[in-house]
């Protein structure tokens, strides 16, 4: 065995302390640079899970208008505090793919059209009560009801039935063949509550218990002494603390404050690597961030207009300034290149001014275009905007960016100004985040995009078991989302994460990353 396969064997099976395992780096002439290298990925016996401390976690996307209830949630604080208190069903795992939660298992006939779910017996809510099959259908129907308001209603239109077939089992019936129904079911807001319980009570299954909640401000939770969950939920108590401003949580993390923060500034990863009580955790992923206009507002119920707005896009320029690099460029939809339906021979949106001057003048708009923005939609979201306004320029249109404040950006701006940004985490399937986003009905449905033949195909594709055939289908899709919707993607980011060096235990997927944090993250000294 050579020194470099000695010390991956190590760093992947070993039960050697980080000093042990550099002094034996140095024994065998394996370089620092590639030993560190190993060393990150490395889990040491000092770095091992341990019970106890007070974690406190620094999150954007916290408003005043928060509440406990999972079907009001749209932002990072909100997410990670709901997978504090409750469980879903389905779990993703770090390679995308599905594991069992409070459903220990689900089965479906040849037609995919009947899906039974066997619910994990034995699962106490908060409140003592025993968790059953009722529970789950009282908490999934909560968002299929007529005056839902959830983002997830749209992921139950196609079901026609949902019964418990026994005291620990749901089966849930569509009106079309669905392959993803399980991935559905992992959705941050599908969180399983007491049948008729108040969704604003932060009562569930999960591996901590709602100790205070200040909405904007900051919620403690402790943990839950009677957890299901063997290897989750190390820490005595969470500590989410809505912090929008980047500046802000950057210093929190700086000075001690907060031991973890989410969507770091690529400009400042950096300094914080100088750092040696900080890491820096970077994560490819199916996230992107938007620039979205809405369809049914003037300038941009016209498709020129769009068009024109594409190819004035520098999505080079802003991958690399503002992004840092830490992404790959979009192409105006939203299936990631990490999709098995991702479609690689779409045409690319690139910077063209002469592209855009066209389809500007064609649309027969005249005078500036108002953008809407602040860094609560993405980290560097003004930096991006000013860099349009330049890109823009040269075709001859003008762009007005209004930087407003953080606060109240996404009750405020997002989806409710002609033009703003936005930032999405993903979704586990092209079907979810199509119909999550884009089909006419969608709650967000950011651009306010309607076409009746793109709704319907993306029903067939849903229903079509042939995976060639559904793959040429969400092609379609991909071509019609890139070419007429409101949406731009500059650019998929990567998930960048900075810590406390000494917390350890994030369990990375390509998509929602960190919402898990609580129940996974640990000290280690």
């Amino acid at each position: 065995m050579s020194g470099h396969d000695e010390l991956k064997w190590l760093a992947t099976h070993g039960r050697v302390t980080r000093r042990e395992f550099m002094g034996r780096a140095a024994a065998l002439g394996v370089s620092t640079a590639l030993a560190s290298t190993l060393a990150g990925n490395a889990a040491f016996a000092d770095d091992a899970p341990k019970k106890g401390g007070h974690l406190v976690l620094g999150l954007d996307g916290s408003s005043s208008t928060d509440t406990l209830d999972p079907m009001s949630y749209c932002c990072t604080a909100q997410y990670t505090l709901g997978y504090q208190f409750a469980n879903s069903l389905v779990e993703l795992n770090e390679k995308g793919e599905l594991d069992p939660e409070l459903a220990e298992s689900w089965d479906t006939d040849a037609t995919a059209t009947k899906w039974v779910f066997k619910i994990r017996k034995g699962v106490q809510f908060h409140n003592g009560k025993e968790l059953t099959a009722e529970d789950v259908i009282d908490s999934l129907n909560y968002h299929r009801k007529p005056d839902s308001t959830s983002a997830a209603k749209a992921f139950f239109e196609p079901v026609t039935e949902m019964k418990a077939t026994d005291t620990h089992e749901v089966t849930i019936t569509l009106n079309g063949p669905n392959a993803d129904m399980p991935y559905i079911l992992t959705d941050y807001h599908l969180l399983i509550l007491p049948a008729g319980g108040d969704p604003k009570a932060g009562i569930g299954t999960g591996g901590y218990v709602i100790e205070s909640f200040d909405p904007g401000v900051r919620a403690i939770t402790k943990r839950n002494p009677n957890y299901w969950k063997e290897n989750r939920g190390f820490v005595d108590s969470v500590e989410t603390v809505g912090i929008n401003d980047l500046t802000s949580r950057t210093s929190a993390l700086q000075s001690g404050t907060v031991h973890f923060i989410n969507r770091v500034d690529p400009k400042t990863v950096g300094l914080l690597k100088n750092n040696p009580d900080l890491t820096i955790l970077d994560i490819p992923s199916a996230g992107f961030y938007t620039l979205s206009m809405l369809c049914d507002a003037k300038p941009f119920d016209n498709a020129d207009m769009r068009l024109a707005m594409k190819w004035a896009l520098d999505r080079e320029e802003i991958l690399e300034k503002v992004l840092g690099g830490y992404g790959v460029v979009g192409n105006d939809q939203p299936v990631s290149s990490l999709d098995r339906f991702y479609a690689d021979d779409l045409p690319q949106h690139s910077y063209d001014p002469d592209k855009a001057k066209f389809h500007f003048e064609k649309s027969g708009h005249s005078g500036p275009v108002t953008l809407t923005i602040a860094d609560a939609a993405f980290p560097g979201a003004v930096d991006a905007a000013l860099l349009f306004k330049e890109s823009a320029a040269k075709a001859g249109i003008e762009i007005a960016v209004d930087k407003v404040p953080e606060d109240g950006y996404w009750s405020d701006v997002w989806m409710k100004k002609p033009f703003c940004g936005s930032y999405w985490a993903g979704r586990p399937t092209a079907d979810m985040i199509m119909s999550l986003m884009f089909i006419s009905s969608a709650d967000w449905n950011e651009s306010h995009w309607r076409r009746d033949d793109f709704d319907k195909l993306v029903l067939q594709a849903r229903a079509e078991l042939d995976n060639a055939k559904r793959k040429q289908m969400y092609r379609e899709l991909q071509l019609m989302m890139s070419e007429d919707s409101g949406v731009m993607i500059p650019a998929f980011n990567n998930f960048l994460f900075a810590s406390a060096s000494n917390l350890k235990g994030l369990i990375p997927t390509l998509v929602f990353t960190g919402y898990r944090i609580g129940e996974q993250l640990h000290f280690t000294s």
